[in-house]
């Protein structure tokens, strides 16, 4: 087997016994169900796991991450977590979170071509578009990257709020925002 994949293997083996050593009904009580209060909505980075970040538990949150933390409504696999999440778990609150250094968010600051994602990364040139003179009027590149950070995680938890299931639950809609390595 390749040495990455074992990594892996390993890894969960030594997770599973460590769950188990500290509480032998653990996976049990996991098999019984899920009822998180949230739904957490942030970036596909490795840099940014929603449970770490929180220091949240399994069955705590409800996950959904794509590049950027992006809402957007035609995307079928986040409204099908949305709905799920509202009206089958019930989940209390959604949280939107985006981080600095996002490099979905870069990218998008960009002329440059990535294939496929450039039509995810349109997205996040509209909010640039929609925010342009506040953006340009910012030198520093990386204070301009953070700031539109903070504006697509605007942005996104606009759109969260728009959609039917949002409207219809009254559910609390959040905006966050991690700079890795924070700790204000």
């Amino acid at each position: 087997m390749d040495k990455a994949y074992q990594k892996l293997i390993d890894g969960n083996r030594r997770f599973a016994l460590e769950k188990k050593f500290d509480d032998p009904e653990y996976f049990k009580k996991l098999s019984l169900g899920q009822m998180p209060d949230y739904l957490w909505i942030g970036c596909s980075d490795s840099r940014v796991p929603a449970n770490e970040v929180t220091n949240t538990e399994s069955g705590e949150m409800f996950v959904h991450r794509n590049i950027a933390n992006m809402v957007v409504h035609t995307d079928f696999n986040l409204m099908s977590v949305l709905e799920y999440a509202v009206n089958v778990l019930g989940v209390k609150h959604i949280i939107v979170c985006g981080h600095y250094g996002c490099g979905g968010v870069r990218a998008a600051m960009t002329h440059k071509t990535y294939g496929l994602v450039d039509k995810w990364l349109r997205n996040i040139k509209d909010v640039y578009n929609k925010n342009r003179i506040e953006l340009d009027n910012i030198d520093d590149e990386d204070k301009r990257a953070d700031r539109l950070t903070e504006l697509n995680v605007i942005q996104q938890v606009q759109h969260l709020a728009e959609t039917k299931i949002v409207q219809k639950h009254g559910t609390m809609v959040k905006a966050c925002k991690f700079m890795i390595g924070y700790t204000d």
